[in-house]
């Protein structure tokens, strides 16, 4: 009996402390966007720091929100990524916690705008784009968000349909410049429709747009900052207009699921990504303009980026609300005056 003690002692000693004692383990839903680098510089990171197991699920947003619906009673995703529409969405349907901000440490260097993007206290912004016009500058002068109806420029340019992240905000500008502030898009959805015919398309994907640029068959489109750097490349005079009316935009933020055993690691999850050094890192490398405005960058990194405290102030943009109640009135408007 005392051998078999003796040798159960030897053989435990030989098991690593991490592997008896229970590892803690944190699911996180996120987009697919730029998963290489996010694990190199903040998942594999997190893990060394957290001595934890770091589960990554991607998807686009109606599958993962879908997929925390599903499991509302018992979650199986403790942190998610998502818009801000989408998480006063997921708010409604009482699938998500109010964010515990005291136990953020880096929350106070964050815009204001990011602190509460919905004011109810159940997100945090980590990321903002703005969303403007990119424009051939040796071929036109963009002053308004209305001079892309001009008989002179429309044209030559391409819009984002309404189905697409940057279709409604940019309606919404349009809308500012005709006099016409208002989130049902009804004036700025007919002031497109009237042009119709003359919009070179009504483009899916921005990624497209570069070549059409370069092929001069276009000279403007409302585009994300992020879709910028693509542009900055080609060999005409491309040049992002800074409207009277001001420039749109969209957040992504991080919420807590309702439910989950891990809010406190989540939340330390969260801290990690909002903090001064990993804000830095993405950013240089492109792959988010920070929320943390303790962040510098390079000037190479801040021109392609939506970057600093007076852009940040002044960014319009759709509140969630607004754009939850009013999706699919926007999409009957606009196949009713401009089509598909």
């Amino acid at each position: 009996m005392k051998t078999s003690l003796i040798a159960s002692a030897a053989l435990l000693a030989l098991v690593p402390f991490g592997v008896m004692a229970q590892e803690r383990t944190l699911t996180v839903s996120v987009y697919a966007f730029a998963q290489d680098d996010f694990k190199t510089l903040v998942y594999d990171p997190f893990e060394q720091q957290c001595g934890c197991k770091l589960v990554v699920e991607t998807g686009n947003s109606v599958e993962r929100l879908a997929k925390l619906e599903a499991n509302k009673t018992n979650p199986v995703v403790d942190m998610a990524i998502v818009s801000m529409a989408d998480a006063l969405s997921a708010s409604r349907k009482g699938l998500i916690d109010k964010i515990d901000t005291a136990k953020l440490t880096n929350f106070d260097k964050l815009y204001d705008l990011a602190k509460d993007p919905n004011s109810d206290g159940m997100s945090v912004g980590y990321t903002f784009y703005a969303t403007s016009i990119a424009y051939r500058s040796d071929k036109m002068k963009i002053e308004s968000w209305a001079d892309l109806l001009k008989p002179e420029y429309v044209g030559h340019v391409a819009f984002p349909n309404v189905t697409t992240n940057q279709g409604p905000p940019a309606l919404y500008m349009l809308g500012l410049a005709l006099g016409k502030d208002t989130t049902d898009l009804k004036g700025p959805i007919e002031a497109v429709g009237e042009k119709k015919n003359d919009i070179v398309t009504f483009y899916e994907k921005s990624s497209q747009l570069v070549q059409l640029m370069q092929q001069e068959e276009i000279w403007a489109a409302p585009i994300g900052r992020f879709s910028w750097a693509g542009f900055t490349k080609l060999d005409v005079p491309v040049a992002w207009a800074t409207p009277k009316e001001g420039q749109t935009g969209g957040m992504n933020v991080m919420v807590v699921t309702k439910g989950s055993k891990n809010q406190d690691l989540a939340l330390q999850f969260m801290d990690f990504w909002l903090s001064t050094d990993i804000q830095t890192k993405l950013a240089e490398k492109l792959i988010d303009s920070p929320a943390n405005k303790d962040v510098k960058v390079s000037e190479a990194a801040a021109n392609n980026l939506t970057y600093g405290e007076d852009t940040a102030k002044s960014l319009k943009l759709i509140p969630s609300a607004a754009a939850l109640d009013n999706r699919d009135a926007w999409l009957k408007e606009w196949n009713a005056k401009v089509g598909q």
